[in-house]
């Protein structure tokens, strides 16, 4: 067996040991973005819930901001500049009619504001155009199932009050999922 000298041992170690904190370097940088795209499943609410979903560590006397990591049921009021404000929306029974989602009354400040994520999720009950009988909504949920592109959340959502199921994590908007109201 060939002996191998110090110094060449010692320079072959050091090499080693660069490329392990070089792959683990790179492995972070995976990891971090990796972490960014992906986020904890969080339990989601009643679809046709009768009362706004709470958020007790939510201050509404101070400025509008983010809701905190989880789900909610509501709706987009505003999107400007990559940041949306969102109300949460309950299920109002009527008579003559199954019923419709209202937000809270006029004067109400219950809000939020949330920047949209780069890589947000959007699912489209509706389809990405919006033409008449592209419903795209899954047949057990009654939710969207279609993915489509963010301009097409910034642009519909912008213009109207459509349910959804808003996902927040980490103060970003990471998924919008369409409510189908017949």
């Amino acid at each position: 067996m060939a002996r191998v000298s110090r110094s060449v041992n010692t320079s072959l170690r050091t090499l080693l040991a660069g490329g392990v904190a070089a792959a683990a370097l790179v492995a972070s940088g995976g990891a971090v973005q990796a972490e960014t795209a992906a986020y904890p499943r969080f339990k989601a609410p009643k679809i046709f819930g009768t009362t706004f979903q709470p958020d007790p560590k939510h201050d509404f006397t101070k400025r509008i901001s983010p809701r905190h990591d989880g789900i909610l049921r509501g709706w987009i009021t505003h999107v400007s500049g990559g940041v949306a404000e969102y109300q949460p929306i309950r299920w109002k029974r009527d008579k003559h009619t199954m019923g419709y989602f209202v937000g809270p009354r006029e004067g109400d400040a219950m809000a939020y504001a949330s920047p949209i994520a780069k890589n947000v999720v959007f699912l489209s009950a509706y389809g990405c155009k919006q033409s008449a009988g592209s419903l795209t909504v899954s047949r057990k949920t009654g939710l969207g199932a279609k993915r489509c592109p963010a301009s097409v959340l910034v642009k519909r959502h912008g213009k109207q009050r459509q349910p959804s199921l808003i996902t927040v994590y980490r103060g970003k908007i990471v998924k919008v999922q369409e409510i189908y109201v017949p």
